[in-house]
Formats: C-alpha cells, sequence, structure tokens
C-alpha cells in the first residue's frame, strides 16, 4: 500500500510536486524527484487507478493532481478498507495462533505463556531487557493487579530515561477509561510516542524487533494464554500489522482543551489543504508571510504532522476541515 503522505515515497514525491506543478509531464516530474521516468510513470498509473491524480492532456502527457481534499476522501475510502482487512487479519491470526499452540514445543521460535501472572512476568521482562525501542498496542483487558500496573509504569518510564522509544497505539476512548487514561497521560508526558485508532484488532507488546508477547483473545481458554514470539515470518507479520496501524493514527494530545481551532487556523488548513503555498496564504489572508509560517508550524505540530499534506489529512480526521 502506497503511501502520499510520506514526500520520501516515491508516491508522495511526484504526487506533491503535480500539486506544486499542475501540467507537469513525466520528464519534469523525474527531473525534479530524482527518480526514473519508468518509475514516475509506473507511479502516475498507481496514482490514477487511486483517482488521485489524472492524465490532463494526452497529446502532450501532462498530468494534473486531484485536490487534497479529494485524496483525503479517497484516503477515508481506503481506510474504511483497511479497517476491514484488519479485522480479517486478526481473525486469521487467532486461527494460527490456536494452530500454533498446539505445535509450540515443535519450533524454538514459539512459546505458549499459561496464566496471568506468567504472563505478568514475561512483560515485565520484556521491558526490563528493551534497548531500542518498545511498540504496544494497548487496548482492554488488564490482566494485571494495581501492583504490578504501578511496577509497569515505573519500568517504562526507566526505560524511557535510559533512551529507548516507546511508540504506543491506544483505543480511541482511551482518555475516557478512568483507569488507563492517568497512567496514558504521565507516559505521554514522560516522552511516550502515543497514536489512537478506533478499532485494534489485537493486543501486543514487540521488543526491539526480536520479541513480541500476544495475549489470546476469546472464552476458548479457562486462564489467560498468550504466545510468545522469537524472529519468524510471523514476529515479522506482526510488526508489520503494528506499522499499518501506527501509520493511520492520530497523534494522541494530552492538552484535551487543544482541540479547539480559530476561524484564522481554520483558514489557513483548508488553504493548505487546496495546495496553497504560504506566500499564496499570506496574499489571501492580508498577514505577514512569517505569521503564516509560524502558525502553520504550529498547527503541523499539533496534528503531529511532519508535512502540510499529512497535516491535511489529520486535520480532515478531526473533523477540522
Amino acid at each position: 500500500m502506497f503511501d502520499v503522505m510520506d514526500p520520501g515515497s516515491d508516491h508522495g514525491a511526484v504526487y506533491q510536486d503535480l500539486v506544486r506543478n499542475p501540467g507537469a509531464r513525466p520528464e519534469e516530474l523525474a527531473g525534479r524527484t530524482g527518480r526514473g521516468r519508468a518509475v514516475v510513470r509506473a507511479v502516475l498509473e498507481e496514482l490514477a487507478a487511486e483517482d488521485m491524480v489524472v492524465a490532463a492532456d494526452p497529446a502532450t502527457g501532462s498530468w494534473e493532481a486531484q485536490s487534497p481534499t479529494t485524496v483525503v476522501e479517497v484516503l477515508m475510502h481506503r481506510n474504511q478498507l483497511r479497517d476491514a482487512a484488519l479485522r480479517r487479519t486478526g481473525a486469521e491470526l487467532q486461527r494460527l495462533f490456536r494452530d500454533a499452540r498446539s505445535e509450540a514445543g515443535r519450533h524454538d521460535w514459539l512459546e505458549i505463556v499459561e496464566g496471568r501472572q506468567r504472563f505478568i512476568t514475561a512483560v515485565k521482562h520484556m521491558h526490563r531487557s528493551s534497548r531500542r525501542q518498545v511498540r504496544i498496542i494497548d487496548v482492554p483487558p488488564y490482566y494485571g493487579s494495581p501492583e504490578d500496573n504501578v511496577e509497569l509504569e515505573a519500568l517504562q518510564m526507566a526505560r524511557m530515561a535510559a533512551g529507548v522509544t516507546y511508540r504506543t497505539l491506544y483505543y480511541e476512548s482511551a482518555f475516557d477509561d478512568p483507569i488507563a487514561a492517568p497512567v496514558m497521560v504521565r507516559e505521554i508526558e514522560a516522552g511516550e510516542k502515543a497514536r489512537t485508532l478506533p478499532d485494534l484488532p489485537i493486543k501486543l507488546l514487540i521488543r526491539d524487533d526480536d520479541f513480541v508477547i500476544v495475549p489470546l483473545p476469546g472464552e476458548e481458554f479457562p486462564d489467560l494464554v498468550a504466545l510468545l514470539v522469537r524472529p519468524s515470518r510471523l514476529l515479522q507479520a506482526l510488526s508489520g500489522v503494528f506499522e499499518t496501524l501506527w501509520r493511520f493514527g492520530v497523534p494522541a494530545s494530552v492538552n484535551r482543551s487543544g482541540t479547539h481551532l480559530d476561524d484564522r487556523d481554520r483558514q489557513i488548513l483548508n488553504l493548505m489543504a487546496s495546495g496553497a503555498t504560504d506566500e499564496a496564504i499570506a496574499r489571501r489572508l492580508e498577514v505577514g508571510r512569517r505569521t503564516v509560517v509560524r502558525r502553520v508550524s504550529a498547527l503541523q505540530e499539533r496534528l503531529g504532522a511532519t508535512t502540510r499534506f499529512q497535516a491535511g489529512v489529520q486535520a480532515a480526521r478531526r473533523g477540522w476541515l
């Protein structure tokens, strides 16, 4: 799945160049983006298939970008399809987990943990032994005792202080959860990178790139059963599921009052979404360019976006446009 929000990708570079340079030909796009002509032509065909660009003049070979607002709608539809696919993926993983449980003794990359206390002990070990990053999909139920949860929070704080990066995906209503919300806010304030999604198919924790623990959902087991996965295709698949979800998550902010948007910022966001430059926005709103640059930067920070296009997508998801 390509990502036109990422200016470093082939598709993102070509689309965003077309936003700035309407009517461009493939050779011009190739020259400005540093991609080969064959790559640019393939990218244009793929973008056209997704209704993100259109051939403007077959005689000259020129192309036009669809407006970012239109592309946002395309992305929203694609997200709905993605959510359905992820639900199917979750069901398939559940089947795989059940099958793997019966074969756990046959594979050195797979281990079954039974019982809540053994599960919590394994999770604590993963925090303590992390060296680079920990990735978490955090959804109920929570299996630890209050004492366990206090210790787990302290472990995460200590590992972040030691330089370990934490990225956590929370379910969308986590801020309203009286148990999860206070911990979530403290961890974000301490440096955790957090995003939210309305529908998360599994609960997991990935240590660095070499260890995953996944509790098995459902009522078919008398006690908690979790799967420990070491380097394998299954670990790669679970890591890929996390990264796909992370890409589409909405950055979580502990400043809940920050959802208010004044009329000037709303105007700036709408002009950004239409592809207007800072200079064009300044002329339209009759303000200085530096003012626009400063407010665009602040809006991107609030939205957790690294590019103007990402800011438009995130703003649309939050209903700001």
